[in-house]
C-alpha cells in the first residue's frame, strides 16, 4: 500500500525478544523513520484523552494509576476476565490507533518508512503495508533471551509466546526475513542489504 509521495510502508514484525529494537536502531541510523504500534497505542489513552474518559466511563476510576494514567495491569486483568469487555475495548481503540498511525506514516517524507508492531499479522497491520519483514530467531533463544532481558520465569515467557502467532505462521506471512540469532553485526549486515533493496522497490 502507497500513501502520499510515493510512500512504502514495510511493517517489522516478531516474536518477544526476537530484536525488533535493535533492528529499528539499525534502520533508523540508515535514517529510515518509523512509526512504533505499542507508542501510539499509549498516545491514544493519554491522560486527556477522550478514549481514556470512555474507558473511565466504563469501567470506573480504579483502572487509573494515582498520577491518572491507564493502569494497564489493572484494565489486563479485567478485559481478560470478561471476553465482552475485551471486545468493546478493542472496539474502541483500534480504530483510533489505526487512525493515528496512517496520519503519522503519512507525515513521512523518505522512500518508504517502517511500521513495528509486535502484532502485525495478528492484528492484520499488515494490510496496511506493501511488504512485511520478520525477525526471526530459534525459540530456545528468544525464552533465553526474554527471560535475561524482563527477569520473568520461563513458564510466563513460553506463555507468551503461545500467545502470539506461531512462529511457523510468521515466517510464512513475512516477504523478507531477518536472521537475529547470533550478534548486533550480523544482524547489521541483513538490515542495511535489505535497506538497499527496499530503496530499489520504493522506486517502482
Amino acid at each position: 500500500m502507497v500513501f502520499g509521495s510515493r510512500l512504502l510502508i514495510v511493517g517489522l514484525t516478531g516474536g518477544i525478544a526476537s530484536g525488533k529494537s535493535t533492528a529499528v536502531e539499525l534502520f533508523s541510523k540508515l535514517d529510515t523513520p518509523f512509526v512504533d504500534a505499542d507508542v501510539v497505542a499509549r498516545e491514544v489513552v493519554e491522560p486527556g484523552t477522550p478514549a481514556l474518559g470512555s474507558i473511565v466511563n466504563r469501567f470506573g476510576e480504579q483502572i487509573l494509576t494515582s498520577e491518572g494514567h491507564l493502569n494497564r495491569a489493572a484494565l489486563r486483568e479485567i478485559i481478560f476476565s470478561d471476553t465482552s469487555h475485551k471486545h468493546w475495548l478493542e472496539q474502541l481503540l483500534h480504530p483510533l490507533i489505526r487512525e493515528s498511525m496512517l496520519s503519522q506514516l503519512e507525515a513521512f517524507n523518505a522512500p518508504y518508512v517502517l511500521l513495528v508492531a509486535p502484532l502485525l499479522f495478528e492484528n492484520k497491520l499488515e494490510t496496511l503495508c506493501a511488504k512485511t519483514v520478520t525477525l526471526d530467531i530459534p525459540e530456545h533463544i528468544q525464552l533465553e533471551r526474554a527471560c535475561n532481558r524482563d527477569g520473568s520465569s520461563e513458564a510466563t515467557i513460553q506463555s507468551i509466546i503461545t500467545s502470539q502467532i506461531p512462529r511457523k505462521d510468521r515466517l510464512e506471512k513475512a516477504d523478507f526475513i531477518l536472521d537475529n540469532s547470533r550478534d548486533e553485526a550480523y544482524l547489521a549486515t541483513q538490515v542495511t542489504a535489505l535497506h538497499h533493496l527496499l530503496l530499489l522497490q520504493a522506486q517502482l
